[in-house]
């Protein structure tokens, strides 16, 4: 297997530093640039995260080719049409795999993690899950339809490294049909706002036209604040890493009935269960 993620760390390594330099330099008032407690707990959970892969994708590997050799669909790999429905179909993917790791908590609790720092910049985009195992059932279809395991793991990589660029306060908006059909640092600056116009919007990938089309875009408007409703407050990697899944276990274990506890889990980040009604007294 080609991990085009490893050969592109000296790529992320480069490019950080180039920016981390131009806030130096050509420093802005209106933007918060980088913080070293902030940048190195996004590095740790970045390595992590890599660390963690080295062994999960092994996992994947083996259930997309189960997958794939049970089916009885095969897309030849030298036919350019079969990486461009790849394209459109690893990016539809991606906006639904996205979308419902912000509406489903249990999915949150592990994404939220990549939305957990105040700052945006390059080093924000390594800021990834230590327990990214919820992935791999999206992404399982493609195998079912005929695209060799290597070409979708590779197809995920090219979408992941488009994505560390778009991690960035350096850039503006950029010409309006590329704004128009692309997701952008202007565009996903929005998807890491906490303002409240901010909120669940622009889960696209590659694309931006997903969030178009299912009414989920929203463009940069007032100033975004980067963070959380309610922010952490703490570097220490673990604790980024497992917090949300600490909060679930709390709220589950005080739960009062089993269909509260499955909301605690299933249903969207800050759901509340309605009050527990009181018997009425015998007289």
């Amino acid at each position: 297997m080609f991990d085009l993620i490893l050969y592109a760390i000296p790529f992320f390594t480069v490019t950080l530093f180039l920016e981390m330099a131009s806030f130096y330099f050509l420093p802005d008032d209106d933007e918060r640039g980088y913080e070293l407690r902030d940048s190195t707990t996004s590095l740790a959970m970045g390595l992590g995260n890599v660390a963690v892969n080295a062994g999960w994708k092994l996992v994947v590997l083996f259930v997309y080719a189960a997958v794939y050799e049970l089916s009885p669909l095969s897309l030849p790999a030298d036919n350019p049409w079969t990486w461009v429905a790849l394209f459109f179909a690893d990016d539809f993917i991606y906006y639904w795999y996205h979308r419902t790791h912000h509406t489903i908590r249990i999915f949150w609790a592990s994404h939220v993690v990549h939305h957990s720092s105040e700052h945006y910049n390059l080093s924000t985009a390594l800021r990834q899950p230590w327990t990214p195992f919820s992935s791999m059932p999206y992404w399982i279809p493609l195998a079912a339809l005929g695209f060799s395991p290597w070409m979708i793991m590779l197809q995920q990589s090219i979408s992941l490294v488009y994505q560390f660029f778009i991690h960035t306060e350096r850039v503006g908006k950029l010409w309006k049909p590329i704004e128009f059909v692309m997701n952008t640092p202007s565009h996903h600056r929005v998807h890491h706002g906490s303002n409240q116009d901010y909120l669940d919007r622009n889960y696209g990938g590659i694309l931006i036209i997903w969030d178009r089309i299912f009414s989920t875009f929203e463009a940069e408007d007032e100033k975004v604040r980067f963070g959380l409703t309610k922010n952490i407050n703490t570097f220490n990697p673990l604790r980024v890493a497992t917090h949300e899944f600490t909060a679930i276990g709390r709220d589950v274990w005080h739960a009062e009935r089993w269909r509260d506890r499955w909301g605690y889990v299933a249903k969207g980040p800050g759901w509340q269960p309605e009050p527990v009604k009181a018997e009425p007294q015998k007289v």
